[in-house]
């Protein structure tokens, strides 16, 4: 489903200017109509009812009740005070002068908290990895990104998804946007569209969409397993491969995703602490058995293997730098199947 809106104002440029980059960006997102002038505004929202609409203050007052679901005005300043004569203080708006992506950002945040969740008829369409440690300092998150960016260079939509209390998104990535967290303001809101909110709100940074990191560390902590499903489903339906950095700890919600993901990237490096936790792992949790036939264990930073059971095993090359970025580079020429 596109988002039918409309941009009512008199300025012409900067219509024109919105309505080609939404029109090129968004094409699969948002339907666009312009109006220049009341004559205008008045045949148009004769003929068609909209979704949203965004107006400045003299074409909102001219506008048909009911002709749009959820009208916006533009107001030309970082904050909006006080509405115009004859426009009510609890109008909503946007901020006419900010990067369009974040207009854009704005009109499906809002939209999708009235526009009533929508189920697909498939549950998901993404393929969906997880990439998971027992232990820290494994080099999880830079073989998640690796992953990524070898799925890019194979022309697929990658969506990456952290699941960590304390993201490494802004170490990787330097697109900075809306959190993750007005995510999880709608998960429990059985009316918001969560898929359409991911649309608007995500980034896109070297061909890999990403949720920039938590407001804060509890947004993640409070999730429940229903709220893990919503926001896992609800990525997949928008992207051809999930990928999914978890946190180093084995709960409810990363057995979960387990459940969910259709791989698991099993990730390990030559520490003794490491191997030890590792080979606890397999050999003690019953969690393990579970996923067995859908993991790949990957011996990263040069690890060896010793005699663990499985089948499927990628062995990565110690890279000596301390630069995550440097590392994520190198590795992404690497492949990453088994």
């Amino acid at each position: 489903m596109r988002v039918k809106m409309l941009i009512a104002s008199c300025d012409v440029t900067y219509t024109g200017l919105i309505s080609d980059y939404i029109s090129n960006n968004y094409p699969d997102i948002m339907e666009i109509s312009v109006c220049n002038d009341l004559q205008g505004l008045r045949e148009t929202l004769s003929l068609r009812r909209y979704d949203v609409a965004l107006m400045e203050a003299g074409f909102l007052k001219s506008a048909e009740p009911g002709s749009v679901k959820l009208p916006l005005m533009l107001w030309p300043g970082a904050e909006y005070e006080a509405g115009p004569e004859g426009i009510s203080e609890q109008q909503p708006g946007i901020n006419k002068y900010q990067r369009i992506s974040s207009i854009v950002a704005d009109v499906l945040e809002q939209y999708a908290k009235i526009s009533g969740k929508r189920r697909d008829p498939d549950s998901k369409s993404a393929n969906i990895t997880a990439v998971w440690s027992p232990a820290g300092g494994a080099g999880k998150t830079t073989v998640a990104l690796a992953y990524a960016a070898s799925g890019v260079t194979e022309g697929k939509d990658v969506f990456y998804l952290s699941l960590e209390s304390f993201s490494s998104v802004p170490a990787f990535f330097s697109e900075r946007g809306k959190s993750i967290s007005a995510v999880f303001d709608m998960l429990d809101d059985c009316e918001g569209n969560v898929k359409m909110l991911l649309q608007g709100i995500c980034c896109r940074e070297n061909g890999v969409s990403y949720l920039c990191e938590p407001d804060n560390f509890d947004d993640i902590c409070i999730l429940s397993e229903e709220n893990i499903i919503e926001l896992v489903t609800s990525c997949a339906r928008i992207t051809d491969e999930l990928i999914i950095d978890l946190p180093g700890i084995c709960d409810k919600n990363t057995r979960q995703v387990f459940e969910l993901a259709d791989r698991v990237l099993l990730v390990t490096e030559p520490s003794l602490p490491a191997q030890a936790k590792l080979s606890q792992f397999i050999s003690q949790s019953n969690v393990f058995a579970g996923i067995r036939e859908k993991t790949t264990l990957v011996a990263n930073k040069g690890a060896g293997i010793n005699e663990l059971d499985i089948e499927k095993v990628i062995s990565l090359p110690y890279i000596q730098t301390t630069d995550a970025s440097e590392v994520y580079k190198t590795l992404k020429g690497f492949s990453l199947k088994a």
